[in-house]
């Protein structure tokens, strides 16, 4: 099947995955099929898709955007970091092609390390994997409750305040966690609406704030104007932070191998749903943002909008009242079916890494719901984790773009791991029916280059001067589940993690991981 990327091919039977269905794939994986797999490519790819949620991430991350870099880095920055993260989709899609696991980073991760150190590698690599996708989960949910805010605020006089946010966050997050726990089927029904809801909800916006509006903001604006309203001098390094707005979007869609044990030819079809949500996602991001940007009828006025929401105030500038907060509600729903595709995805990596043992009380949530075949424990964690998260707000106001920075960093690092394992394997990677031919190694460099790029600078403070309030938590956060890990590593982990002769795994799971043909519960 080939590899619909110019220039890429994909070349059926080139693994000893080729050939086999899907249940016997997972066999020589090392698990046992008890996840339903019932899910097409095309819903594969909707999960990750809805994740990725241009009218969350972008619009959530508008107003920080406007503040960094302006106009020119809103737009400049999509197309530039799109590109960097369809690179990084690319060389994860390859791998996924050879493993296709719901177990998912931290599988390859362990699949291609050395020998002596590839629980290492897994281990911290599936807690940055967690780490991640709990604050895109946050960063989502609590976007919809600001966006949710600002309606109920123009709507009921409803005002947004942070305890309003943190309270109709936790609500948004209840409802998700119920939705993924008794409404299984929804949620695969609302998946695939998902995914048309926002390719029309942006061509409806885009076409309104078009046609409207008797005022446009001017070309040299929307695609040359630097504002920098930050405090910092550096024009430089302030259009480099402005780059996490579009960075921050372009999170979520490991989901596609996450989803791959539920889903048919997940050889081909999870590493087609990683690549196809990121081009997709990049052109629907571009229309989007440069049709509110040109739409601008005050920038300060937006800046500075009661709501907190800068584009629901260029919403209602340009369309009136009746015809903005018509089109707030296209944007909150899109949010809503995004955050629940995010506790979904979560739900089926904290299943995986607790069913190896890797999470406080794991045998609690790798338990799968008799009824629907689904890990309902690990909803909750997802859910609850999210909350803790979103919960700095109550003190900090920039603990929005923390989150948003905690969840890149932690998702990217668990995204490029395995790519750099793959680069040392060289020759010695054993490729899947979906692969990049020639291209797998200058792809890989690149991927891993920008990563590392990326964790450094969304650890750097964002506002001048740094305060409490404006304190850029995420290197805390990091560290502090980074420190958790690490101890539990030396102390315990190391001895018996992914280890198929230590007793505690013989016990719990009565099958080896690694050996072809080997089951695990």
């Amino acid at each position: 099947m080939p590899l619909e990327v110019p220039g890429v091919s994909g070349v059926p039977g080139a693994s000893g995955a080729s050939g086999v269905s899907d249940e016997e794939r997972l066999a020589q994986l090392g698990y046992r099929q008890t996840l339903a797999r019932s899910m097409s490519g095309f819903a594969n790819f909707a999960v990750s898709f809805t994740i990725i949620s241009v009218l969350s991430g972008c619009m959530t991350m508008y107003g920080y955007g406007m503040t960094t870099g302006g106009p020119a880095m809103i737009t400049w920055g999509w197309v530039g970091v799109g590109l960097m993260t369809l690179i990084v989709g690319l060389a994860m899609a390859e791998v996924c092609s050879s493993y296709p696991t719901s177990a998912g980073l931290y599988f390859w991760a362990h699949r291609m390390a050395p020998e002596r150190s590839r629980a290492a590698w897994a281990w911290f690599t599936g807690w940055f994997n967690v780490l991640g996708q709990i604050a895109v989960t946050a960063g989502v949910d609590f976007g919809a409750a600001s966006f949710l805010n600002a309606y109920l605020d123009l709507q009921f006089d409803f005002a947004a305040t942070p305890g309003h946010t943190i309270a109709l966050f936790g609500i948004i997050l209840l409802l998700h966690a119920v939705l993924n726990t008794f409404g299984v089927r929804i949620v695969a029904v609302l998946n695939s609406v998902s995914v048309w809801w926002h390719v029309i909800g942006v061509l409806v916006i885009v076409g309104a704030l078009a046609f409207v509006p008797d005022h446009h903001q001017s070309s040299s604006v929307v695609f040359g104007e630097f504002v920098n309203r930050t405090g910092w001098d550096s024009g430089f390094y302030v259009g480099l932070l402005s780059l996490l707005m579009a960075q921050y979007t372009f999170t979520g869609y490991d989901a596609s191998a996450h989803m791959t044990e539920e889903t048919n030819d997940a050889s081909t079809a999870g590493p087609r749903g990683i690549v196809r949500s990121i081009w997709l996602s990049w052109i629907a991001g571009f229309v989007l943002l440069v049709g509110m940007t040109f739409a601008i009828q005050s920038y300060d006025g937006s800046l500075e909008s009661t709501t907190g929401v800068p584009p629901a105030q260029i919403l209602m500038d340009a369309l009136g009242a009746s015809g903005g907060k018509a089109l707030l509600l296209v944007i909150i729903a899109a949010q809503l079916f995004c955050g629940m595709a995010s506790v979904t995805a979560n739900s089926r990596m904290i299943y995986a890494f607790s069913r190896d043992g890797a999470l406080p009380f794991s045998r609690v949530w790798h338990r799968i719901n008799p009824s629907t075949r689904t890990p309902t424990n690990a909803v909750w964690l997802a859910a609850g984790g999210a909350l803790v998260l979103g919960l700095p707000y109550l003190i900090n106001e920039t603990a929005y773009a923390a989150v948003t920075s905690i969840a890149t960093i932690g998702l990217y690092i668990a995204y490029v791991i395995p790519t750099f394992l793959r680069l040392r394997l060289g020759d010695r990677f054993e490729r899947g029916p979906w692969h990049l031919g020639r291209w797998s190694r200058p792809v890989g460099v690149v991927a891993v280059g920008w990563v590392a790029l990326i964790t450094v600078l969304f650890m750097l403070p964002q506002v001048h001067p740094v305060t409490l309030e404006t304190f850029n938590y995420a290197p805390v956060a990091v560290a502090a589940v980074l420190g958790f890990a690490g101890v539990w590593w030396l102390v315990s982990a190391r001895r018996w993690f992914l280890d198929p002769h230590h007793p505690k795994n013989a016990v719990a799971h009565a099958a080896p991981l690694a050996e072809p043909g080997a089951l695990r519960p």
